[in-house]
């Protein structure tokens, strides 16, 4: 290995041409945490498709549902959200599928069925929260094989000058790994907790649009049965036998 006499030699040494030269010059840990930023990108993108918000409460239609039940057309209200494959026209669904029942039977009715479209809105999310504390383990790692290499290769070396520059490049080369495990787990903990947000926005919607079709659903006399006193329904709160059945878990890899 030729040790340049230099600064402006030694700076031509340590310098990258590319990505694709840094994540030579990280080591083998470089190949998964590549591999890692492949995966937060594709999950991102996916679950970017799927939590749009014109795809799980696509605009109006809880109106349209709501003026049909108001015209005590009840069957065409189950033919509005049978014609729409939405999260909220499952919820809907369910709700009108109890149609002249207590309003507590709807609302809880309306909560499982949310909370196992929410299941569905959580899927791949905790993959990212993997990723997230892991990547920095795997960079860490990286960076303590390429110490040993670096001293190994101070050790072995019969040379009396140039040792501290052989050490030099093992170490900043051994440096590149820690850096790209916290290149992927920030961007991975800073999109799982944007959906985590997008979620809760969406619960907020779909809160909000099943609350007066709960309310026209109830049988007569029943209309205050189930609603809290601030008038919501409580589509957040899953049946305790549901719970232990575990289909309220939010979250699959």
């Amino acid at each position: 290995m030729t040790i340049p006499a230099d600064p402006s030699g030694a700076a031509s040494l340590v310098s990258f041409t590319s990505v694709w030269d840094m994540m030579l010059k990280g080591g083998t840990m470089m190949i998964p945490l590549g591999i890692c930023s492949l995966i937060v990108v594709a999950v991102a993108f996916e679950r970017m498709m799927v939590l749009r918000r014109g795809r799980v409460a696509p605009k109006g239609f809880a109106e349209r549902v709501t003026e049909r039940l108001k015209a005590r057309d009840v069957e065409g209200a189950r033919e509005a959200v049978r014609s729409e494959s939405s999260p909220l026209a499952v919820v809907l669904a369910s709700g009108i599928g109890r149609a002249g029942r207590s309003l507590d039977a709807i609302e809880k009715q309306m909560a499982w069925a949310w909370q196992h479209e929410v299941f569905g809105l959580r899927r791949r999310l905790r993959i990212l929260t993997l990723i997230t504390a892991v990547a920095p383990l795997m960079g860490l790692l990286g960076t303590i094989i390429g110490m040993i290499k670096a001293f190994q290769t101070v050790a072995l070396s019969g040379e009396s000058l140039g040792k501290a520059e052989l050490l030099a490049e093992g170490i900043y080369e051994a440096m590149i790994s820690t850096a790209a495990g916290l290149l992927v787990a920030i961007p991975a903990l800073i999109v799982y907790h944007y959906f985590a947000a997008m979620i809760d926005r969406l619960t907020h919607d779909v809160d909000k649009a099943a609350v007066p079709i709960a309310l026209l659903l109830a049988g007569p006399g029943r209309a205050g049965a189930g609603v809290t006193g601030q008038g919501e329904v409580r589509t957040r709160v899953p049946e305790p036998e549901l719970v232990e059945a575990g289909v309220a878990d939010d979250e699959e890899i």
